[in-house]
């Protein structure tokens, strides 16, 4: 059993069990339900093919699905956008081989640069392949934490959430944001599947982190487009800011995060307090007022 076709078919068997049978409108046949979700005969009625060949596949035999038995998945399966693509790589992961360029190093091109010093109240940051932190503007290192101080290898958004006892003090929903690190690492790793970086870090926090571990395991998928995250954030307090996400023309593997409060909030004044603070031409007597 080749890695593609084991990790296809745990994704399945992943995605089978969190399924709702009540949900998809079959009738009951009397059958104690001994897992949680759907068995496999009845993913194979509602995808349309034969149970011993969906058995195949979550199995991780040497099967590769056409198109419209993937798209049948997909709607037995009930997936969501992150469930689709994730899926879709897989598939194209156990066809026939392709060659695949070796993926560059990832570098922010100077107006980029430019464009995050722009944002002056906003906290932003682009990440790259594997959730590596690229590049990032004066607040997001005040909000966050300076990833540019970090040695190169360190400065990766999951590896930080993971292991930063700061992170883990500032997120005040740290679970929910760490498990959605890994999830969208998990989605972006299948997509480069040999990448050396990928596999490294992965290594990295299978060893020095439990609840990588678990979330890893699950086999779950997680794309972030945009969403809240909750902080306690040393110097100016509790603060809630809601991020936007944007895939960068040129080179859709950067994603470029912008983070924002709302208006009349105290989330909105805790972080102009510490735009404020961040200012290089901020006299020390305004400095010292926030603490």
């Amino acid at each position: 059993m080749s890695e593609p076709h084991h990790e296809l078919g745990e994704f399945l068997r992943r995605a089978r069990a969190g399924r709702d049978p009540e949900s998809t409108g079959l009738l009951p046949d009397g059958r104690i339900r001994r897992v949680p979700g759907l068995r496999r005969e009845e993913v194979a009625l509602l995808a349309g093919v034969s149970t011993d060949y969906y058995t195949r596949l979550e199995q991780g035999r040497d099967v590769t699905p056409s198109t419209q038995v993937i798209e049948a998945l997909i709607r037995a399966l009930d997936l969501d956008a992150a469930g689709q693509a994730y899926l879709h790589t897989l598939i194209g992961a156990v066809g026939p081989p392709v060659t695949r360029p070796r993926p560059s190093v990832q570098r922010v091109r100077p107006g980029l640069h430019q464009l995050l010093d722009s944002f002056i109240s906003q906290p932003a940051m682009i990440l790259g392949r594997r959730t590596d932190v690229l590049a990032s503007n004066r607040l997001a290192r005040a909000l966050f934490a300076d990833f540019e101080a970090m040695p190169t290898k360190h400065r990766n958004y999951a590896r930080w959430l993971l292991l930063d006892d700061h992170a883990r003090s500032l997120f005040l929903d740290w679970e929910q944001q760490a498990r959605n690190a890994v999830e969208a690492l998990r989605l972006d790793a299948a997509s480069t599947p040999n990448d050396q970086g990928t596999q490294l870090l992965i290594g990295e926090l299978s060893l020095a982190s439990p609840d990588f571990q678990h979330w890893w395991s699950a086999h779950r998928v997680h794309q972030r487009t945009h969403g809240t995250k909750r902080l306690d954030h040393p110097i100016v307090g509790v603060l809630d800011v809601q991020f936007e996400s944007l895939p960068l023309p040129g080179d859709i593997s950067q994603t470029l995060y912008i983070y924002t409060t709302e208006p009349g909030t105290t989330s909105h004044e805790a972080l102009t307090l510490l735009a404020n603070w961040t200012q290089p031409s901020l006299p020390d007597a305004d400095r010292r007022t926030i603490n």
